[in-house]
């Protein structure tokens, strides 16, 4: 089963892109896990992704901002939208589904602010409600998504220019860190430990130069990471420039399932 999560930068813009993607790879990615939507439920495009074998698709949209969504070509059962302690207004970063045994759970963090800034404070508040949320999902887990967190400096390529700033303040790193200490593990880490390689770039001449950051990620328990076949960001749609990209490059893990 090949997982694939992506943070489009809005779904709408990225169809052609996605298509163009999913043909170069013979279409072989599984479960499509995708964030940043930038779109209500009623406007996702179903049919797109059903034309493409992913018949199964659950969403929790927002209206310009934020949003994720699982598309399978598996069957998707006990769906569950958010965390159990959100407002009706809450933002909506996080989608859960069963495979199978296996939990999927798909996450939009939040991107934060400068220390001391609201915006700070709530980053690190969603990180205390996905710490309750995945405590309580169960054994065969599988979680991915943007985390928004880099999780030490190999995943920074100038770790000086970018020193307790966004995504690198040693607070939000430990409340990844906790995260990952209810038993999950990097899987791009775990296969490839000394490896640099992003899933982010600014606009602009960053990708070109590789100036990235790793804040996607595939987290898995140690029943799942043992079928763990392989991780891998793919570049190509990040770099096309006939089509924008989204800032983001799909993150692709390959799990052995029974």
């Amino acid at each position: 089963m090949k997982i694939c999560s992506y943070n489009v930068n809005s779904i709408k813009q990225r169809l052609e892109l996605i298509a163009e993607w999913l043909k170069r790879r013979e279409n072989d990615i599984d479960v499509f896990c995708l964030q940043e939507l930038k779109g209500v439920d009623e406007t996702f495009p179903h049919e797109f992704f059903n034309s493409h074998g992913f018949l199964h698709c659950e969403t929790f949209g927002q209206k310009a901002y934020n949003g994720v969504a699982i598309c399978s070509k598996l069957p998707l059962t006990n769906v569950k939208r958010g965390f159990t302690t959100d407002s009706e207004d809450a933002q909506r970063r996080v989608i859960q589904a069963d495979i199978g045994n296996i939990s999927l759970i798909n996450v939009y963090a939040p991107h934060g602010d400068e220390r001391g800034a609201e915006k700070y404070y709530y980053k690190l508040n969603w990180y205390k409600s996905l710490l309750d949320h995945i405590a309580k999902a169960g054994e065969n887990i599988i979680i991915v998504g943007d985390f928004n967190v880099t999780m030490a400096d190999i995943d920074v390529y100038d770790p000086k220019a970018y020193h307790d700033t966004i995504a690198t303040m040693p607070e939000e790193r430990e409340s990844l860190q906790r995260v990952i200490d209810l038993g999950l593990t990097d899987a791009f880490r775990h296969l490839h430990p000394d490896a640099r390689q992003y899933t982010w770039w600014a606009y602009g001449a960053a990708i070109w130069k590789d100036q990235g950051l790793r804040i996607d990620y595939v987290l898995a328990t140690k029943d799942m990471i043992k079928n763990l076949r392989s991780v891998e960001a793919d570049v190509w749609p990040r770099k096309k420039k006939t089509l924008k990209p989204s800032d983001h490059a799909p993150l692709i893990a390959e799990f052995d399932v029974t």
